[in-house]
């Protein structure tokens, strides 16, 4: 996002119409005004020094600046100097003095002029180098609303387009800074069709505004929105650039991405060719290195260990032994290996790409904050819980320093607040949740998937520690968000349907008389909705529909007073360990079942869990086995011991034979999720790894390459 700011240099300085008193802006949040007496700035500015000997070569010492004239021609050329990016901080707080002061007279004299617009956005971009964000986006706001009245109003309209445009760009860093993606998507709209209405369709500039925007869907993991628009910057660079040029491979890479977003690998794997074939001839070796990674994680994901590995030996054979890339390649074997249920080579692997990156540990990186978070995921999925915790909190330190890299923060919060509900640690899990939930919402708005996943598990956690109230208010927040996004009759969104119902359940089983019936009407009413869409579903849903109307009649009997009423109760689980291997298993803030980000690198061992109805209904780990079938016999011995013949098992021809005996002696385990029964099973062959691929790669490892 950076190099957006460089399109404000195309831009001049403008001439500066002053307004007739009839039409006299002052640059409030609220414009209308009658009085000039009544004008207070909305902007609390910070008191600077008043003194410095020189600001930069071309902006003469304040103390010099004897009168009003002096000090607008010091501020104009500031203004038009791309100078204040090198600015130190003595310089920029220097800086923000003048321009205050000529804020302070353009605001005097000319009320709501584009002149005030441009002080108003050179204040905002000071502010932003100086953190002072807050400062930053009320300045620029400011301005927006200054030139959308300019524009009502009839003034020059190329002129505003452009001050508009230099304003937004601005806004886009400030919010980019903040890790704030959703706003910076919204400003990156606006200063898309400002472009469209300043330069020629087919320009260069148009091709960066559709790249930029593209880069903005995609942060925020909206691909289909964002394939359009790289397509078109693909087609205008290539007429502007030439095919082989650098700018067009780096569009290519962009939509490699795009593609394995959309789950299109095999597209992806044709861009990343063509993109190869550029940055060869060019000799740009960083990124042919880095984009064969790519490839190689690509190929993973799609169950090609063998090409994968020589793509990963090649790139290894290239780097130093202090190269990131060589961490990268070996947490890409890692993956390749984990798929395979291969550990102890993988951990191997994972250590030498740990110990590469410690040495970038106080590099602010987004991709090495990006590694060390997937480390810890690889270490999750081999089981190794306490482990990934660690690696999490570790990670959690590093990016909680940058704004910027706040959706990370949240990304990881929350799956760590999510490992310590799985593994039976619920109120350490609330402030992690609380805390995961937070950040997403401030970098990604109040309506992204990923939010839904996040307060679904801490509804689940404030049910868990008996806050059925709390509970209450995040399963409703995450319901609506699935619900809009992946629509009612999506597996996550019935599951939080179902745990909203059995929260406003436990919510009426300890409030007043007055409110009992109102929240037992609730329950009933979230209890028929799983119902219908488990109906929805068909046949491939009979078990679960049959629950929910066990469930529905329990709820019946709970409110009516009848002391034999269960409920909640252990509801069906949702299939997160499956009777077949998955081709790909996205994990980011969600369980591990498809519900948010990716996980690019193979498949997840079975797990198993299950609803326990002594404790409201949550789901609680039960744990990780070789094989699916495993896991799904050991929800059907919990299962069995918690209802007996009335459960519902993946097995049920067993029963004599093992349940009823295992259950007389069992305790009640903690569980938490399942496997659904499945008639016809996906087969994918999986390559095997050679050992001796294994010996050779981490020996080129430990040698640093050659």
């Amino acid at each position: 996002m950076r190099r957006l700011r460089a399109a404000s240099s195309l831009l001049s300085l403008f001439s500066k119409p002053k307004l007739s008193s009839q039409n006299t802006l002052p640059f409030l949040h609220s414009l209308p005004s009658t009085s000039r007496s009544d004008l207070k700035p909305p902007i609390t500015f910070p008191k600077c020094p008043r003194l410095f000997q020189t600001l930069s070569q071309s902006t003469p010492p304040l103390e010099s600046l004897k009168s009003q004239d002096k000090l607008l021609l010091a501020f104009k050329s500031l203004d038009s100097s791309s100078k204040v990016d090198s600015f130190s901080s003595n310089e920029l707080v220097k800086a923000l003095d003048l321009t205050i002061r000529a804020l302070e007279i353009f605001e005097r004299d000319e009320g709501g002029s584009i002149s005030v617009a441009k002080a108003l956005r050179l204040l905002g971009l000071i502010s932003c180098k100086l953190k002072k964000f807050g400062d930053s986006l009320e300045s620029l706001n400011t301005a927006v609303v200054i030139l959308d009245r300019l524009e009502k109003e009839g003034f020059n309209d190329s002129e505003i387009r452009a001050v508009s445009l230099m304003v937004y760009l601005q806004l886009v860093e400030t919010n980019s800074e903040m890790g704030r993606k959703w706003d910076t998507l919204t400003s990156l709209k606006r200063v898309f069709q400002l472009r469209k209405s300043i330069f020629d369709p087919n320009s260069p500039e148009m091709g960066a505004a559709y790249k930029d925007l593209c880069e903005a869907y995609a942060v925020v993991l909206d691909f289909k929105e964002a394939l359009p628009l790289i397509l078109k910057a693909l087609e205008i660079f290539e007429v502007n650039y030439g095919c082989d040029s650098v700018e067009v491979a780096r569009v290519r890479q962009l939509l490699s991405v795009i593609y394995v977003g959309l789950d299109e690998n095999d597209k992806a794997l044709e861009q990343i060719e063509f993109a190869k074939g550029i940055f060869t001839c060019l000799e740009l070796e960083d990124d042919l290195l880095n984009l064969l990674v790519e490839e190689a994680n690509i190929k993973i994901s799609m169950g090609g260990f063998s090409e994968a590995i020589e793509i990963l030996k090649s790139v290894i054979q290239r780097v130093g032994k202090e190269s990131k890339i060589r961490a990268f390649v070996f947490v890409s074997m890692a993956k390749a290996l984990c798929s395979q249920e291969k550990f102890g080579e993988a951990k191997r692997c994972l250590e030498i790409a740990c110990g590469v990156l410690d040495k970038f540990e106080s590099v602010d990186s987004s991709k090495v904050f990006d590694t060390y978070a997937e480390i810890s995921m690889i270490y999750e999925i081999m089981n190794e819980f306490e482990t990934a915790l660690s690696l999490m909190e570790r990670t959690l330190a590093m990016v909680s320093k940058s704004p910027r890299e706040q959706h990370l923060e949240g990304s990881i919060s929350a799956r760590m607040g999510w490992l310590l509900l799985l593994t039976g640690r619920a109120e350490r899990a609330i402030p992690y949740l609380e805390r995961g939930e937070q950040r997403l919402k401030d970098s990604f708005g109040e309506m992204h998937f990923g939010l839904g996943f996040v307060s679904k598990h801490l509804g689940q956690a404030y049910m868990e520690v008996g806050r059925p109230a709390h509970a209450v208010q995040v399963l409703a927040t995450a319901y609506n968000i699935l619900s809009r996004w992946f629509g009612p009759k999506h597996e996550d969104s019935i599951d939080a349907c179902q745990s909203l119902a059995n929260a406003y359940a436990t919510k009426a089983s300890s409030s007043s008389i007055d409110t009992k019936q109102g929240h037992y009407a609730s329950a009933m009413e979230f209890q028929q909705r799983v119902i219908t869409a488990w109906e929805s579903c068909g046949p491939n849903a009979t078990d679960e529909l049959r629950e929910a109307h066990r469930l529905f009649e329990q709820l019946k009997k709970k409110a009516l007073g009848s002391p034999s009423a269960v409920y909640p109760a252990n509801a069906l689980p949702l299939s997160q360990c499956r009777l077949t291997l998955p081709k790909q298993t996205p994990v980011m803030v969600g369980s591990g079942t498809g519900e948010s980000g990716a996980d690019r690198g193979g498949s997840m061992r079975p797990r198993s869990a299950i609803r326990n109805s002594s404790r409201g209904g949550v789901r609680v780990w039960l744990g990780t086995f070789n094989t699916a079938e495993e896991a799904a016999r050991a929800y059907d011995r919990a299962a069995y011991t918690m209802r007996g013949p009335a459960a519902i098992l993946n097995f049920p021809e067993e029963v004599n034979s093992v349940y009823s005996n295992s259950s007389s002696s069992s305790s009640s385990p903690r569980e938490k999720m399942s496997v659904r029964k499945q008639e016809e099973k996906e087969v994918i062959e999986i390559e095997c790894l050679d050992e001796r691929v294994l010996e050779e790669l981490l020996e080129y490892g430990e040698k640093g390459g050659t």
